[in-house]
């Protein structure tokens, strides 16, 4: 039976989460249609400009996509304390790039004085936009239901465009999250689009590694749109991916050369850092990026917290002992 989204998305255990969306039957979001030899390549900048936009009305952080033929990955970070640090008049803005208002909150913005009944209709709705401002699922509607309108309009066609629901996973601690921003990252090198992370377009890998180019050469700070990489050990922000970006760079390097499918079976020399540090063995860890979403069920981590999760959801039953155990360095 499927679970509601609020035993699915649970910020009490984790603020990571990684989801995908899906398009129905044949429908192309992107890529070549080999039937037709109708081109679907434009969309993408579509579906990248989107997510951008919403993660800057949203206090949700994005830390790796990629966007492929017939369906994206996202992993997503929702920002709690940027979430409570908004102003009333903050979240009023944010709202109204997304819907209209209403006449009582156009008042409220002009300064018109308002009845005590008129204020707490008003503080009422302030209190629901903010939560929704940091809730996933919002977010994902607000980008399906834009792409799947101009996508249909463009194939001039109705109905349904993704499948009912976007899948989502908790990534309930560091290791997790690791390994699914590699897996996230190496989707078109699995699915032999190309053979070097830095030909992946339309990817927080490929657009990661442009802006680090950009620092170096130029020795400037890039824009960045992505949630950033830990700095300094002794400084973490809360509010940073908790690595180095040179080591996780040469995590999904090594990762890509070991799984790519001219190569199978070939494993490079020099075991990245991150891999040592974490404990993580090889085989282990090549097994889990390749087959992530399968290994896992609606959360992924340790067992520890992987139970405490189930325990705190209200979930029945909790897959992916195995997966735990090799993310673990057990398996």
């Amino acid at each position: 039976m499927t679970l509601p989204r609020k035993q699915l998305i649970c910020p009490e255990s984790t603020p990571y989460y990684h989801v995908t969306s899906r398009c129905v039957r044949r429908a192309f979001l992107c890529g070549i249609d080999h039937y037709t030899q109708k081109s679907y390549e434009h969309r993408k900048p579509w579906l990248l400009d989107k997510i951008k936009q919403l993660a800057n009305i949203f206090t949700i952080d994005i830390c790796a996509y990629a966007i492929m033929s017939n369906h994206y990955h996202l992993i997503l970070h929702i920002n709690l304390a940027d979430n409570h640090d908004l102003s009333d008049v903050d979240v009023v803005e944010r709202w109204r790039q997304l819907f209209a208002t209403p006449i009582l909150v156009d008042d409220w913005r002009v300064g018109k004085q308002q009845s005590t009944a008129q204020q707490e209709a008003l503080a009422e709705l302030i209190a629901k936009w903010r939560t929704r401002l940091k809730d996933i699922s919002w977010l994902m509607r607000c980008l399906n239901e834009d792409i799947a309108r101009r996508a249909n309009q463009e194939d001039k066609c109705k109905g349904h465009f993704w499948e009912g629901r976007f899948k989502s996973q908790a990534l309930l601690d560091e290791k997790a999250l690791l390994t699914c921003m590699t897996y996230v990252d190496l989707n078109p090198m699995r699915a032999n689009i190309c053979q070097r992370i830095e030909e992946q377009e339309f990817t927080s890998i490929y657009e990661r590694i442009q802006q680090y180019k950009a620092k170096q050469n130029e020795y400037t700070e890039a824009k960045l749109e992505l949630l950033p990489f830990e700095r300094q050990f002794d400084s973490r922000q809360p509010n940073e991916i908790p690595f180095y970006f040179e080591e996780y760079l040469q995590l999904v390097d090594w990762t890509g050369r070991a799984i790519r499918d001219d190569k199978r079976g070939h494993i490079p020399a020099h075991q990245p850092k991150l891999l040592h540090e974490l404990g993580i063995e090889q085989d282990s860890w090549l097994q889990l990026v390749s087959h992530f979403s399968r290994s896992f069920g609606s959360a992924a981590g340790s067992w520890e917290h992987l139970t405490a999760h189930s325990i705190r959801a209200g979930h029945c039953w909790t897959r992916g002992q195995a997966a735990c155990n090799r993310l673990s360095g057990f398996g």
